[in-house]
């Protein structure tokens, strides 16, 4: 190490957010000075009323948006099941009032990985990376073009799909997102990644490629790909259950009121097999 350098220290295993606002650069200068004000405002409402101190968070700031690093904290599921939530309702509250041209809405994507905190001009690491190309993907312009009233089109990868939707869904349910491929070509880039429309109905959307999907219930939850097991079938024993307007898979129930039984299905298999209950 020479004089003057500086000491690399090892990376974390972060939370990231990348957040991007849609049709930023069609503003005039004044338009884009107000969206810059009342997107940082809107942040910081959003996530204090639902506990989150956003000046604990790292930033690197973008005109249109910006890269969040979390602390380790902060619960994975609060993100995604109540601060992603209720953004949606402040954005849709504050563009009711709003021409399309000053309306404020988000892209929003979320993954958690590898980053260096001490860089010296931003965060490196490839889960940034990752992030940011997920925030930046076209299935997810696509999908919030696709509702002019809603005011967030979240993305998350995989694994926290995987780890925190399905498993701590509180307002984001898992049969609500679909799954996508997100190419890009020119960049080197494919990865796999869920997609929700925040409080929209997606199945009116044409469905794109997403990929190999063999890894995938469809309840929307993932099974592991080395384990194995199949897909269960529309005829298995294992394809769900109806309890009245309710159609329950595994942890994931689909109907009214369908968040108070989602461990149904659970018990349902657990005393079948002679299981604990």
């Amino acid at each position: 190490m020479t004089k003057g350098e500086t000491r690399m220290r090892h990376p974390e295993r972060r939370l990231l957010i990348s957040v991007d606002m849609e049709r930023y650069s069609r503003r005039g200068n004044l338009q884009q000075y107000e969206a810059q004000q009342d997107f940082r405002r809107l942040l910081h409402e959003a996530a204090a009323l639902v506990g989150l101190d956003r000046t604990q968070w790292r930033t690197q700031q973008a005109g249109d948006g910006e890269l969040a690093i979390l602390p380790r904290e902060v619960p994975e599921a609060r993100i995604i099941g109540r601060f992603v939530p209720e953004l949606n309702r402040r954005l849709r509250r504050y563009n009711d009032s709003r021409v399309a041209a000053a309306r404020i809405r988000l892209r929003v994507a979320v993954h958690e990985g590898l980053v260096h905190l001490d860089g010296a001009n931003g965060f490196p690491g490839s889960a940034v990376v990752f992030v940011s190309r997920l925030c930046d993907a076209q299935p997810v312009r696509r999908a919030l073009a696709a509702f002019p009233d809603a005011g967030v089109a979240l993305v998350v990868s995989d694994g926290i799909y995987r780890d925190v939707v399905c498993e701590y869904p509180e307002e984001m349910r898992p049969e609500r997102f679909r799954r996508v491929l997100v190419s890009q070509p020119d960049k080197g880039f494919e990865a796999a990644a869920w997609l929700h429309v925040v409080d929209e109905d997606m199945s009116s959307l044409p469905r794109e490629d997403a990929g190999p999907a063999d890894s995938v219930h469809p309840a929307g939850g993932v099974e592991s790909a080395p384990t194995g097991r199949p897909n269960p079938s529309p005829g298995s024993g294992d394809a769900g259950i109806r309890i009245g307007s309710l159609q329950v898979r595994g942890q994931n129930a689909v109907g009214t009121n369908a968040t108070a039984i989602g461990s149904v299905g659970r018990d349902v298999a657990a005393g079948r097999d002679g299981g604990d209950r």
